[in-house]
């Protein structure tokens, strides 16, 4: 007697009781013990098709979803249940969770129940049988809180062999992989809790193809798991909690399980008490993260899936090389074997050690030392009363068990009380450790070899030495520790931040200092700065940043977005230039007076005088600057924000400036002078203040008009308050501004400011003492050194940090080349101008001074050790993932789960030719043509040496191919005696034969009946006579001497001599259609790379009339342009953020799909590639500009793209010809660099500088990226390990790393160009295709959320992402540059 069998449960059993008897069933889930499904049933069918809904289902009782009550289900085709109805599938069928509406997935997917392949059924039931048996697998997930859960009605719906959305296609039969699957939602008056059940075999496909990849391969896997949809009129992302995100997951569907029975999960989804998020039952199963509602600012959340672990957002430590990996499944059956008494261990999940320090097997808990949680028992049976009863179980404070607090803003996992895991009473004792120490290898985190009679609960590892506890609620102090651990978080009473923990936010030529209440950083000697910020004392500075306005100048509006601003700053003189682009000209004259729009970088990096401290001293690189300008007599008013950012790679201060309000009009051609002047500022622990007037004269020719303005300014910034101030900076100071200057240039369109700067005292607060050359800046020093003042006027000069020379005159110092860094061995030394980097060389990393980089000590790898589970190596191959964890995979010619691999029989799917006989062999297979044909089996041809006539050949062929197919019944033709063909031809009997003539063409013939049979009177046979094609094709054929040149016509005729309705010209690509009579049917004839539509007699249908791809211009400064279908988008950018309210369509190309882009930063042109028309295209960005072909034949599926700017080429990938080619940028001097070796190239980059050429190869047997010179010289491959589907590559000019985003893995990654320093960005991707770098930022377009999202490229933190209002793929992006980078 099955132990799930659906009987009524008057009585709930003890929950124990329960999971013994779901554990101890055999193998996974049978197809016969899915819950009782078919119309006999009562169940509705859903009408077959491929985006199908039902009609809503009226529940008898409502259930609840998260927090709402719902009377209404909605069933989908795609494997989904709603509580409303669904949009067009395009909306959401290729999307990512979470979606926009409410959303129960036991596999959602693209699937297509089309002409009779399978079917999808629904109901609502109160039966017993069904409520008994869902009560039976709710109590045994859900043991604590659900122990007597008795459902009043179920609702189910089952997907019976259904298959996936493919095209339609005459020549390829529909695939025979077919799914079943089915969700059961079981509810009582106050909680609904979900059952998927995914029966053995049942899943065959495990992900769909997008319907609008077009001819580029991918393939999208199944999402499963719950989404609440958007949850107010904000359209706010609701929570939501996913269970798969790879291929891998999916399949675990049905070999795993959260409750003990592979093929079975159980989630509580709907509660009348609070209920966050999905809460899933954990017995015996693999957990995932759920995702609260996040605030109305959130644009990311982690995916959570069911084979991933944990990252840094809410993990002790963790293994920054660890990617996503997959978890196969337990067997229960060898964890219990028939023994009653049960020992449970908690493990953690594919880690090597466990958390409380050194390698050591995880400690076993006792009776004895478990902490008692009352809030948190567990109920376990008591072998005297046979009843339940509580003991001091452990509920682990994460879903891993592991402490710490999400840094992801609007996310968390479930609360201890979320948690449903049973702490059962060990009987026995712990199981020995491994023979290293360790734990044991372990496949994706499957659950480690222990002793017979032992049952392993997985995923729930405890703080090491973890201290008993006393009976009742027992609460931390604010001084008691987690666990002894170093590794694990500690709590003291004042939080305290030490430099232990937080020296790495200090700049890294600054020193840390801890004080009584937390710790600072301090710039060291030579640099400046507020320690977070520290730049070389007596260097030059340069600032980057955009400015937008929103102005009335007079009574004009006026405004503008995104404009750049560059500044210049000498650091030892004061002088500061300033420079804005492309302001309109009523406001940038208007603007000419208001020069503290420059003059904030002359009080940062103004000239100090002993004792007294430029601005960046206290703000360092992050403040805001806020100005209020109002001016006399017309009392105008505007206000000025500048907000900086911080400092880039190249230590350029970033900064955003916003002007808004109303300035006086002055007309063109005068001229603004401001006088010097003396500004008072005054100083607090977070601020500066100040206040003054300004007079400003307007002169043209004879005028000169005198008006002023009264300018307040505000500074804040973040000081450290855990230092005391330095008692000899004084809380008030004078700016002295001695040189102030304003100009517009209307040809350049630039508006200047320039201004020199000293700080000091205020006038009268000291004795006027002589003025030394380095305090008035009248020093001789170069304007890389430092100037220090000696008696009187006498002075000194010293080169900048990271500079030599007599400071007179500075260079470069090149730290690599001279040894003078401090990059320890194994690290890689990158010189920057006054300054260099270290990085770490591959298999390392750095230690605490991030100078020295240590090894990084590689975990056990199975797959080399030969601890893996895989089947043997001729037939499977392990493939490792870091750490313990790995995966088995059959090797070509054999199928199965890796673990066991069969022998796929070619032989019966007919790979051979008809006239080839198929040998089977293990693993392959091998075709040898039959007696009389040549060839290598898989195409065979007649050997004319063999002497048969056509009648014996096709005779021999026929009787091939039944001897092959026993079930065919191919006509065997009836030779006569010399071979040729008789007369009369006869199929299987007498009532099935035909007249032929000497080519087997049936022809008419008299009839007789014989017995009731027709039976065609055949004369001997006849040459059919020749058609007008034929005979017209003989005579060209005859006048070009039998052999036709490439650019001759010859009529193509069919097999009766009819005219082909397509006809072309030679080999070339000019066609056109015809009548049947041969005549070309007017406005059919074609350019070069169009094929004609023909149909025999009818002209084809008229091409209605679209618009003209016309250029929109885009604006002024850097952008991103991405592919989307059928449009190239823009995409600008302010810094590195993204400008979405900006974003617009750059050009429309009506009927193509373009997949490669890239920019000419020359000549301002855009080129891409078009798979649908296959071409490769160009067009101008200045306004109007229309598309222009430039290679429109030998193209298949061309895909990446990339321009040389340089040397005026291009490069591109080719994955129908499996090519790369190269040619000029006018499409001329095509040349193909390789074609050989190569499977799926997709992206491609190159380096135009040092004369590299890359690409990435996405063949899922053996991806890589290789590399080359641009002439296809040096090839060879650069990253071929841990690699999965190298959708995107970039290489960056300014960092010169090469960086891929991965698909497969869902990785971003980053090597140096010859292959070394490999580290990774980011690894939580969702499905990157194309990527690329700018500044310190990357941008990628991915599939799954149809957006662009950017990632930082020193924190590998998502910042940013654009959903175009548009929802489809993206493809290729681009960066569009004001300039051409240059070749330094």
């Amino acid at each position: 007697i099955r132990p799930l069998e659906a009987l009524p449960l008057p009585l709930p059993p003890p929950p124990l009781l329960l999971l013994l008897l779901l554990l101890s069933r055999a193998g996974a889930l049978h197809p016969d013990e899915l819950f009782p499904y078919g119309q006999s049933r009562g169940d509705q069918l859903l009408q077959e098709g491929d985006d199908e809904s039902s009609a809503p289902v009226k529940l008898a009782s409502p259930l609840r979803f998260y927090e709402a009550q719902f009377s209404y289900l909605y069933v989908g085709t795609n494997g989904i249940i709603s509580t409303q109805d669904f949009p067009r599938e395009t909306q959401y069928v290729d999307d990512d969770f979470p979606t926009d509406f409410p959303a129960i997935a036991p596999f959602l997917a693209d699937i297509d129940t089309s002409q009779g392949r399978g079917q999808v059924l629904y109901r609502e039931d109160t039966s017993l049988a069904v409520l008994g048996l869902a009560a039976r697998y709710v109590r045994a997930g859900f043991p604590r809180t659900a122990a007597r859960f008795t459902p009043t009605h179920a609702f189910l719906a089952t997907w019976e062999q259904v298959g996936a959305y493919e095209e339609a296609s005459s020549r390829v039969p529909p695939s025979e992989e077919l799914n079943t699957f089915q969700a059961v939602l079981a509810s009582d008056e106050s909680d609904t809790y979900a059952l998927l059940l995914y029966p053995a075999n049942g899943l065959q496909f495990f992900g769909t193809r997008p319907k609008e990849s077009y001819n580029v391969q991918l393939e999208l896997p199944a999402r499963v798991g719950f989404c609440r949809g958007e949850v107010d009129d904000s359209k706010r992302e609701g929570p939501y909690f996913s269970l798969t995100s790879t291929e891998q997951s999916v399949k675990n569907l049905y070999q795993q399980s959260n409750l003990g029975v592979p093929g079975v999960w159980a989630f509580h989804i709907g509660s009348t008490s609070p209920l966050d998020n999905i809460r899933p039952a954990t017995v015996g199963g693999d957990l995932t993260k759920a995702h609260p509602s996040p605030p109305l600012e959130q644009s990311f959340g982690p995916t959570a899936a069911a084979e991933r672990d944990y990252t840094e957002d809410n993990l002790d430590y963790y293994d920054e090389n660890e990617g996503e990996v997959e978890y196969p499944p337990g067997e229960p059956e060898d964890a219990w074997n028939g023994h009653s008494s049960i020992d449970v261990s908690f493990q953690s999940k594919a880690e090597p050690r466990p958390l409380g320090g050194p390698a050591s097997p995880l400690p076993q808990l006792t009776a004895s030392d478990r902490p008692l949680y009352p809030e948190a028992e567990s109920a376990t049976l008591d072998p005297q009363t046979k009843e339940g009863r509580a003991l001091g179980g452990v509920d682990t404070p994460g879903l891993n068990g592991r402490v710490k607090a999400s840094r992801q803003q609007g996310t968390r996992g479930p609360a201890p009380s979320e948690i449903e895991g049973d702490s059962l009473d060990p009987t026995r004792g712990a199981p020995p450790p491994y023979a290293d120490g360790g734990a044991p290898p372990s496949e994706e985190g499957a659950p480690s070899a222990h002793p017979e009679g032992k049952a392993v609960l997985l995923n729930y590892p405890v703080p090491a030495h973890t201290p008993p506890l006393g009976r009742g609620r027992q609460v931390l102090g604010v001084e008691d520790v987690i666990g002894s651990s170093t590794e694990v978080f500690t709590y003291n009473a004042a939080n305290k931040e030490t430099c232990e923990h937080h020296h790495g936010q200090c700049s890294q030529h600054a020193f840390c200092t801890d004080y009584a209440t937390g710790f600072c950083c301090h710039c060291q000697s030579r640099f400046y700065g507020n320690g977070k910020h520290c730049l070389p004392e007596g260097a030059p500075h340069r600032v980057n940043g955009k400015v937008s306005g929103h102005l009335r100048v007079g009574h004009t509006p006026v405004h503008f977005t995104n404009v750049d601003l560059h500044a210049y700053i000498v650091g030892n003189d004061g002088r500061a230039y300033t420079a804005i682009s492309h302001i309109p000209q009523p406001a940038a004259q208007a603007l000419l007076p208001l020069t503290p729009i420059g003059g904030l970088f002359g009080w940062l990096f103004a000239l100090q005088k002993p004792g007294w401290e430029n601005g960046f001293s206290f703000t360092g690189a992050t403040f805001t600057h806020e100005m209020e300008v109002t001016f006399y007599p017309g009392e105008e008013r505007v206000r000025i924000t500048q907000t900086a950012e911080g400092l880039d790679p190249e230590n350029y201060l970033s900064i955003k400036t916003n002007i808004q309000g109303q300035v006086p009009y002055i007309p063109a051609n005068f001229t603004v002078h401001v006088a010097p002047y003396k500004e008072i500022y005054h100083y607090s622990d977070s601020a500066v203040t100040s206040t003054s007037s300004r007079d400003y004269s307007l002169t043209l020719g004879t005028i000169n008009q005198t008006r002023s303005y009264r300018v307040y300014q505000n500074i804040t910034y973040e000081a450290c308050r855990h230092s005391p101030r330095h008692p000899a900076v004084p809380t008030t100071q004078q700016l002295n501004v001695d040189w102030v200057f304003a100009l517009y240039t209307d040809e350049e369109r630039l508006l200047r400011f320039a201004v020199t700067n000293q700080v000091g005292p205020v006038e009268g607060d000291s004795d006027p003492i002589g003025v030394n050359p380095c305090y008035d800046g009248s020093h001789t020093c170069d304007m890389r050194a430092q100037c220090h003042p000696g008696a009187g006027v006498d002075y000194t000069c010293e080169c900048a940090s990271g500079y030599q020379g007599d400071g007179r005159g500075c260079v470069d110092v090149n730290e690599c080349a001279a040894g003078s860094h401090r990059c320890g061995p194994n690290s890689v030394c990158i010189n920057l101008l006054g300054s260099y980097r270290c990085e770490c060389r591959s298999g390392y990393e750095f230690a605490d001074d991030r100078h020295t980089c240590v090894a990084i000590t590689p975990p056990p790898n199975p797959c080399e050790d030969g601890s893996h589970s895989c089947a043997p190596a001729g037939q499977a191959r392990c493939i490792h993932h870091g750490g313990s964890t790995f995966s088995c995979a059959c090797l070509p010619g054999y199928t199965g789960t890796g673990h066991q691999c069969a022998d796929v029989d070619e032989c019966s799917e007919n790979r051979c030719h008809p006239s080839a006989t198929c040998y089977n062999t293990p693993g392959s297979f091998s075709c040898q043509c039959h007696p009389g044909y040549r060839g290598d089996g898989f195409q065979c041809t007649p050997d004319p040496s063999s002497g048969l006539t056509p009648c014996e050949e096709r005779q021999r062929q026929a009787q091939a191919q039944h001897a092959a197919s026993p079930g065919s019944r191919p006509h065997v033709p009836q030779c006569d005696e010399r071979g040729g063909f008789l007369p009369l031809q006869c199929h299987g009997s007498p009532g099935f034969c035909w007249c032929g003539d000497l080519q087997l063409h049936a022809v008419f013939c008299p009839w007789l009946t014989i017995k009731g049979f027709f039976v065609p009177i055949c004369s001997e046979p006849t040459q059919r006579p020749r058609t007008v094609c034929e005979r017209w094709r003989e005579n060209l054929l005859e006048h070009y001497g039998g052999t036709p040149r490439d650019d001759q016509y010859v009529p193509q005729c069919d097999d009766l001599g009819h005219f082909i309705p397509l006809q072309c010209h030679g080999k070339s690509d000019f066609c056109w259609c015809v009548d049947k009579d041969g005549r070309e049917v007017q406005g059919t004839r074609s350019q070069p790379g169009t094929t004609p539509a023909c149909i025999p007699t009818v002209a084809p249908p008229t091409v209605r009339p679209v618009p003209r791809p016309d250029v929109t211009p885009p604006s002024v400064g850097t952008f991103l342009l991405y592919a989307q279908g059928q449009q190239i988008g823009h995409l600008p950018l302010n810094g590195t953020r993204l400008q979405k309210d900006m974003a617009k369509t750059l050009l429309s190309l009506h009927g193509s799909i373009v997949v490669g882009i890239d920019y000419d930063c020359r000549e301002r042109m855009v080129y891409w590639t078009d798979v649908a028309g296959r071409t490769i295209s160009r067009a101008s960005l200045e306004p109007g500009a229309e598309p222009e072909t430039i290679v429109n034949s030998g193209l298949i599926s061309p895909e990446g793209l990339a321009i040389d700017h340089f040397r005026r080429t291009m490069y591109w990938t080719d994955s129908g010809l499996d090519k790369i080619e190269r040619a000029r940028l006018d499409g001329s001097e095509r040349k193909a660099l390789f074609h050989t070796d190569l499977v799926n190239p997709r992206a491609i980059a190159v380096d135009p500088i040092r004369g590299n050429l890359y690409w990435t190869d996405w063949n899922r047997e053996a991806p890589k990226i290789e590399t080359s010179s641009l002439e296809g010289e040096n090839r060879r491959i650069l990253v071929n390990k841990d690699i999965g589907l190298p959708n995107g590559l970039t290489f960056d000019p300014f960092s010169k790393l090469l960086c891929w985003a991965d698909a497969g893995t869902k990785k971003l990654e980053c090597t140096l160009p010859d292959g070394t320093g490999r580290r990774v960005i980011q690894n939580h991707l969702n499905y990157p295709f194309s990527i690329v770098s700018y500044a310190d930022h990357f941008y990628h377009t991915d599939w799954r959320r149809d957006g662009v999202i950017s990632v930082n490229r020193d924190s590998g933190q998502f910042t940013d992402e654009y959903l175009p209002e548009q929802r489809s793929h993206l493809y290729g992006i681009t960066a569009v540059y004001p300039y051409c980078p240059t070749g330094k």
